[in-house]
């Protein structure tokens, strides 16, 4: 498995088109919202949802672990989309299969089972994470020395094409004191992101990541 590497902070990230992001100092696997629960809590209000999107995302997610098989699993919030449901089993059962693998979630507005359950699962839970020159939220922010991390907007890019076709793709978004992840679950949308001449924008299409350009450059 390859990523796409980026330098920032003066550390070496590497960019999965999974929408995850590897950071190989700090053996750690970083990704942010996926809304484990939310199909099912769909289906229950009489939405039509996917049924496999649930396993789905844990497959990928699983596939990235055993490829890259990181110390540590770092959730950058939405964990679970909402109340408890059978999903939420699914996922225990899930990181149950990772033992020697440290799962760390910042939690996020999403994140509002009661904390027994985390414990439960053998996750550790935090509001945020300082580690090196990165400060990990789940809400974008700015922090006055460290580069922040987040995740919550499901960053996208809108390409356009010479006939006036436009494609919107999920994207890592570096901007030049924060960075936003792509969400990793597969059932939520995206937000088109405004960059400026100096922002780096990662677009992610079927089973690669390319850096886009920006107006301006």
């Amino acid at each position: 498995m390859t990523g796409t590497p980026i330098e920032v902070e003066g550390e070496h990230l590497l960019l999965f088109a999974d929408k995850a992001m590897y950071w190989p100092e700090r053996r750690t696997l970083v990704l942010a919202d996926l809304h484990l629960g939310k199909a099912m809590h769909f289906r229950r209000a009489g939405i039509a949802a996917p049924p496999r999107i649930e396993s789905a995302n844990l497959d990928r997610l699983d596939a990235l672990l055993q490829a890259l098989k990181p110390e540590e699993l770092l959730l950058l919030g939405d964990l679970f989309h909402s109340r408890h449901n059978a999903s939420w089993e699914a996922f225990v059962a899930f990181r149950s299969t990772f033992p020697h693998t440290r799962f760390t979630l910042i939690t996020g507005n999403h994140d509002i089972l009661h904390p027994e359950y985390y414990e439960r699962a053998g996750l550790r839970s935090l509001p945020w994470r300082d580690d090196g020159p990165f400060h990990f939220t789940h809400h974008p922010t700015r922090h006055e020395r460290l580069y922040n991390i987040a995740g919550h907007i499901h960053p996208g890019v809108r390409l356009l094409g010479k006939g006036r076709q436009h494609l919107t793709l999920p994207c890592f978004f570096f901007g030049g004191s924060a960075a936003v992840l792509p969400a990793f679950g597969t059932f939520t949308g995206v937000s088109v992101m405004h960059p400026e001449p100096t922002d780096r924008v990662f677009a992610i299409a079927q089973r690669s990541v390319f850096r886009c350009a920006v107006p301006g450059t």
